[in-house]
Formats: C-alpha cells, structure tokens, sequence
C-alpha cells in the first residue's frame, strides 16, 4: 500500500488519458502509444450471459495465432447500452461496432478488420452501415440523442483497472475537494446544481447533505443505496459494474461535506459482478491510498465497506436498507427523526443511490452551472432509463431530462416490435404508474410524472402494446408488492392483500362494479396510511390503471371479457369454419383433448372442420400457435 500524492495522481492521469481517449472516434488516425488497435468488449451482466467471456478467449487465442498481442488491446469493459444486440465488440479507433457477436464471427473479424484493415461489414451493428460507407455508433438513432453523464465511462474503461479511471479524470473531483473547497463550498455547488435524488424520490442532494452536515455527531456516515429492487430495472447495476470508482470517488467526497469516516454500499447479492468489481475497486483504491487515512497527503480519513443484501425490496427504503446494515431484519423505521439526524447505528447518515454518486464528481469538476444547463427548470441534468418490454432497443440509455415519452420510445428505443400500437408505459417500477398513449408527447420529468400519476422511481419504464391487458399488468405489480412487504404496517401488509384479491376476482370474470370504487377507495387509504414511502405508493399501478384504462376493467366486470385476450379465465378460443380445412393438426396437438373433428355443410359443398369444447379446453393456446391457416383466433 502507497499513498499516492497529487503530483503521482497528475502522473498516472497525464500517462493514461490519451490511451483512454484513443477510445473516441475523432482519434481516428491517431495512434496509441502502445497499441494500434483497442478492441471493447462489453463484459457487462447481459453481454456476459450472451458468452462475452467465451468471445475475449476465442480473439486472446486468434491474435496470438496472427502475431497480433502486442498492437491489439482487449478491454472488457461495463455496459455500452444497446443491450438487445449483445454480446458487443468496438473496435477503436474507427469505432465499429459489432452486434451479435459469437465465437465463430471472430477468426473472420482478426484476418478481415484487424490484420487487414478492413471491417467486416455484415458482422457491424446495421445502423452504422450506410450507402455512403460506414457511421459512428454514436450517430445512430439509439445513441444520437443520449447524453451520458452518469454513464460517461461505461463502455470505455476497464472497470477493473484504476489507473484507467485516473485517466478520464478519475478522483480528480476529490482532489478539488480536499484542496481548494470548504464542505459548504461542495454543498453550494450540489444545491446550484439542482441535482436530485435519482432513486425515486427525487430529494434536492445538496439539500440532504447540508442537513447531515448541520448535526454535530463523533459518527456519521454515508450510504450507498445499490439494491435496485424493481422489476426490469438495471441502471445501477450497470453503473457499479461498468464504473466503480466513481462512486467510491462520490462517497469519499461526501464523507468530507459532511464530517463522515465511514461508508458503506449496500449491495444485492444478486448482482455478482457487480460485487466483484466493487471488492476490486475498494481493493486498488487501498493501495492507492485513495481510502484509508491520510487521502492525498491531506489529513483525510474516510474508508468504504460493502454488505450485501438479500433482495428484499423493501430494503430500498432508506430506513430499511440501513436497519439491514445493522444486523437486523430489513424493517423501516417511523420518520422523523430522519436519517440526516439519526440514520444508520442511530448517527447523523446520508444515502444517495448508485446514479446520484455517479453524477457528483462531474458536477464537482465541470460546475454547477454545466449540470443546471440540461433539463428542465425544476429536474436538472440527465437521467438513465433501463427500457424494456414491447420495445425494440431494449437496453439503457441517458437522455437530458425533458426528452418525451415519444421520443424515448420510437426514436432511441426503435419503436414497438411486429408494427403493433404503443398502449402503456410503466415508470418507477411497483411504485409507479402506467403511462397511456395520450401523455405520449410529455417531456419526461419528476413534477410531469406525478401530474400524470405516476413517477420517475429509479428509472424502469417498461413499454406495452396492444397485447397487453392493463388489468392484468396492475395485477402483476401487486402481486410483487404484496410478496415483498415487510409486514410491519397493517395499511401495506392487509391493505395490499385485499387490493390483490379484488384484482383477481376482476380477472377471472367474478368482479362487481361496485368493487372499482371500493378498490380506489382503499388505494386511497393505503397512500395516506402506510408506514414508509413503498407502501404509500404502491397503489400506484392500480390507480393509474384505473384513470386511463377504466374501459378494460368494467370489459372484465360487465362482459366477462378480456379485451386483450391475456386473462386466462375470460378466455374463448374459436374456430374460423371458412378458414379451417379439418386438418387436424390442432386436435392432435391439444393436451386436453378439447377438440373434435366436424363436418358443416356449406353451399354446395360438404367440408370438414373442427370444434372446440369449452368445458375441456385448458386455454393454452397451443391450437391457435400450430393452426396454419389462422382459423382459430381467441376472444
């Protein structure tokens, strides 16, 4: 272990900066010092599970075969966004950008690109192939209107190697700090800023930390939020694995503002390699003396532990996540006092999750004014979305807050697959609520969000089409919430549970009328009653639903129908007799032995055809998925 000074941090920055930088596209024609050829391979949780670790051995040993390991770097970098077409390769300095990659394409990409010049044109993501030649990535629909602040490095750097971080000004901002500002100066700047919490709540940062600060206390500390318990989302996973030190970095910083020694990450175990790199980065970080004592030879002490969680959703609430930190049960806790005062071990505690750190240093570094240029008047900077569902580029983007519904939808995220209708999108997660198609054009904010009836959360929008019953969606979310309650208070832990059988009567045909109002009733009730923030707002799908897709419920109620044929109980299958030709591909495939042959007689003719006996029907849809001819539909 070496405490590293300023003049040694200035040295590994000006030595690795222009390796990092070779990494951009207006380097090409510039060369690495070291190597001619840097080759990206994201090495993020989905590129992983798609065999990246298989694509970096296979091009180890096809460079070794052509002589190539001393001018060609492999980076196995975090996440480059555009998830659905993983695993990922860049090759730099031209920037091209392989999609799909497997072990196979690789020996053809060596000879072709790396030996001979040359990309291989059908193995590069399609977008960036034009009539013209070839674009950078970074002009594609996807990236063109991202601004990435929070994922600046993801995609660039080695998360695993710290002098790699140095060199994109890594630790930089922490220098700023402990040499040339005040905690008040560090407070003023966050305030200035405008930045807000970006796990849901959307709390004024500098506000919480002057707060902490203001308590007089022998111990405080600073916690990191990386639970992420909401379905579909993977924002801060992506951060912690694709860029570590950047919330060590943010951490320490705060420690400093606020008069804190200690922190802690609070991380689910579910997130391997996430953990992994974190336990790596706090390592180098030690040995660079960058935590520890003494920070930079000035005086500092601030040092970081990682605990893992469980996955306990309700340990995202920050009373909770630090009652977990304790030792005991996940439970949150009556607020006030709150956590500014008596937070975690009952000291002074701030918690920002992984996407509010990421975004500290560059505010530190850049000013306050650079952050307070993007956005809108009220929500400042930028904010990561993880898309998924009925969409096209399902992955992760940043955009500038106030971008809209639509543009995240059809432009970056490429639209709905199969030419089918946008119908919903859901934001925040169990806590917040479906957007209709109506409020497509409202530019995404924290205050426009609530005005519609749901929320920013920490940044899942999952998208829906027309397939997708509304009913059904608000059942899927209550049903998360309900399993996930803590059980201490009786709003949450009944309330929810009543919710959640209305909503199964409604979905299998044996709802009333009168159980909508009473449903909205009790939302109502849940909101005002519930102990902590998740039980408050998890009503929040069910009465988004409501307000938008009333329709769908009383089809459930009045019709016995399912408008988008999913709930399994209001389900008819049917058979075309004009399409059918008898010929008994349905009947041979049915587990339940529901269908039958049968003639009809048409004008003139007498033709065969097949019936469907409701009694025995299992509604499991194999017959309408084989019928070739598209004579069974369902109803």
């Amino acid at each position: 272990m070496h405490n590293i000074s300023i003049q040694e941090l200035e040295a590994i920055r000006d030595k690795m900066a222009p390796h990092i930088n070779f990494r951009h596209e207006e380097m090409i024609g510039k060369m690495d010092d070291n190597y001619r050829i840097h080759v990206c391979v994201c090495g993020g949780t989905g590129c992983t599970s798609s065999g990246s670790e298989t694509l970096i051995k296979v091009l180890n040993e096809e460079l070794e075969k052509n002589g190539l390991t001393d001018q060609v770097q492999i980076v196995k970098t975090g996440c480059f966004g555009l998830c659905a077409l993983g695993p990922i390769m860049i090759v730099h300095p031209e920037g091209s950008f392989y999609s799909r990659v497997t072990p196979e394409m690789i020996p053809e990409i060596v000879k072709e690109h790396l030996v001979g010049g040359k990309p291989v044109t059908k193995y590069l993501y399609k977008e960036t192939v034009t009539e013209n030649g070839t674009i950078g990535y970074d002009q594609t629909h996807f990236y063109a209107k991202q601004n990435r602040v929070a994922l600046r490095n993801c995609g660039r750097i080695s998360p695993e190697k710290i002098d790699e971080y140095i060199g994109t000004n890594g630790y930089f901002a922490l220098k700023k700090v402990l040499t040339e500002m005040k905690p008040e100066d560090v407070i003023q700047v966050l305030l200035d800023s405008g930045l807000r919490g970006r796990g849901g709540a959307g709390f004024p940062t500098g506000l919480k930390w002057k707060f902490a600060r203001a308590y007089d206390n022998d111990q405080k500390y600073v916690c990191c939020n990386a639970d992420e318990g909401d379905p579909g989302a993977f924002m801060d996973r992506s951060v912690l694995e694709g860029d570590p030190h950047v919330v060590l970095e943010a951490m320490t910083i705060a420690g400093y503002t606020i008069g804190a020694s200690q922190g802690y990450i609070y991380v689910r175990a579910e997130y391997p390699i996430a953990v992994k790199r974190l336990q790596i980065a706090i390592e180098q970080a030690h040995e660079y003396g960058l935590l520890g004592d003494n920070i930079l030879g000035t005086g500092f002490k601030f040092d970081i532990g990682l605990r893992l969680g469980a996955g306990a959703f309700v340990c995202g609430e920050e009373t909770a996540l630090m009652t977990s930190i304790e030792g005991n049960r996940g439970e949150p806790r009556p607020r006030p006092p709150f956590p500014a005062e008596k937070g975690l071990f009952q000291k002074p505690s701030i918690l920002n999750n992984v996407e509010t750190w990421a975004n500290i240093p560059q505010i530190i570094l850049k000013g306050a004014a650079w952050f307070a240029s993007m956005g809108t008047e009220k929500s400042k900077g930028t904010k990561v979305f993880a898309l998924g569902g009925k969409i096209n580029n399902t992955g992760l983007v940043e955009i500038p807050m106030g971008t809209t519904l639509r543009e995240v939808i059809e432009e970056i995220g490429g639209g709905i697959p199969n030419g089918k209708k946008f119908k919903a999108a859901q934001t925040g997660g169990p806590s917040g609520g479906c957007i209709p198609a109506e409020h497509f054009d409202v530019p995404i904010d924290y205050d426009n969000l609530i005005a519609i009836g749901s929320m920013m959360g920490s940044g899942g929008l999952i998208v829906m089409d027309e397939d997708n019953c509304m009913v059904d969606i608000a059942k899927f979310f209550l049903q998360f919430t309900v399993d996930e309650s803590c059980g201490k208070c009786t709003p949450c832990r009944i309330g929810t549970k009543r919710l959640l059988e209305m909503l199964e009567r409604i979905t299998k045909g044996q709802g009333k009328l009168e159980d909508l109002d009473k449903m909205e009733e009790l939302c109502y009730y849940i909101k005002a009653n519930a102990l902590c923030g998740l039980g408050q707002t998890a009503p929040n799908p069910v009465l988004s639903t409501l307000r938008y897709f009333r329709d769908e419920y009383i089809a459930h109620v009045v019709d016995k129908r399912c408008p988008a044929g999913v709930c399994k109980d209001l389900l008819k299958f049917v058979v075309d007799k004009e399409k059918c030709v008898g010929c008994g591909l349905c009947m041979r495939n049915c587990p339940a032995g529901a269908i039958t042959r049968t003639e009809y007689v048409a004008p003139g003719h007498k033709l065969a055809s097949v019936e469907i006996d409701p009694d025995k029907c299992v509604k499991c849809g194999v017959c309408m998925g084989n019928c070739k001819f598209k004579a069974i539909s369902k109803q």
